[in-house]
């Protein structure tokens, strides 16, 4: 059973946007799984996420969301050359015209907790690519007190983020140097804020940060 407490909004997000990623002549979607592929590589590396799914929405040019989400079980790795047929061949009847929006992956990553014990967690980072024309935007985002100087009690846990931040802060190098663009970090929210490749230190009074908890699900 997880210990870790989820945030309803990310603490912190970073974006990449890559308009020249795209093989001459591919299709926006292989192109997105492709980008999706090779960066969960990367982020299995790190142990942070190794997929098990894929969740995406439907839109409709001209007219937006659908308001459907499909999920598809991996049968195998995130490359395979049946994933593309697989999403399109899931499109829902009654929006023949529908493409697919932006792609979640989803799965598990590992954290370190203060005794140094590793613990697995599901969606511990989220992954999401879209095949927006012309190019494809990718985000990463965190939903966990892990990654910063103090938990959502706002009680400092320095041997938590100690085990914790520099992995996420390598995984994202590695994502810029593989996708040879650096990520912009995502807009503050209640719950923290991205600061280069890491979460931003809150203010802090009498050595403690802010408590969260009220905007926390039970």
């Amino acid at each position: 059973m997880s210990t870790l407490v989820r945030s309803p909004g990310a603490c912190a997000s970073w974006t990449w946007e890559l308009d020249d990623v795209s093989p001459h002549g591919a299709e926006p979607l292989s192109s997105a799984l492709s980008v999706a592929a090779r960066m969960s590589a990367v982020l299995r590396a790190h142990e942070l996420l190794v997929p098990d799914s894929l969740e995406w929405d439907w839109v409709v040019d001209g007219s937006g969301g659908t308001g459907l989400v499909t999920r598809m079980s991996l049968l195998g790795p995130l490359d395979d050359e049946d994933v593309p047929r697989r999403v399109e061949r899931s499109r829902p009847v009654g929006f023949p015209d529908a493409s697919v929006g932006s792609i979640l992956v989803v799965g598990a990553g590992t954290w370190i907790d203060a005794t140094g014990e590793k613990r697995g967690e599901h969606r511990l980072v989220e992954l999401t690519v879209a095949p927006d024309a012309p190019g494809i935007w990718a985000e990463l985002a965190v939903f966990h007190d892990i990654w910063g100087p103090f938990d959502f009690h706002g009680d400092p846990h320095p041997d938590v983020e100690r085990r914790n931040a520099p992995r996420l802060a390598a995984a994202l190098r590695s994502l810029d140097a593989l996708l040879r663009v650096p990520a912009e970090p995502g807009d503050p929210t209640y719950f923290g804020t991205a600061e280069g490749h890491g979460v931003k230190r809150p203010d802090v009074i009498d050595g403690r940060g802010p408590d969260l908890t009220d905007l926390l699900r039970p």
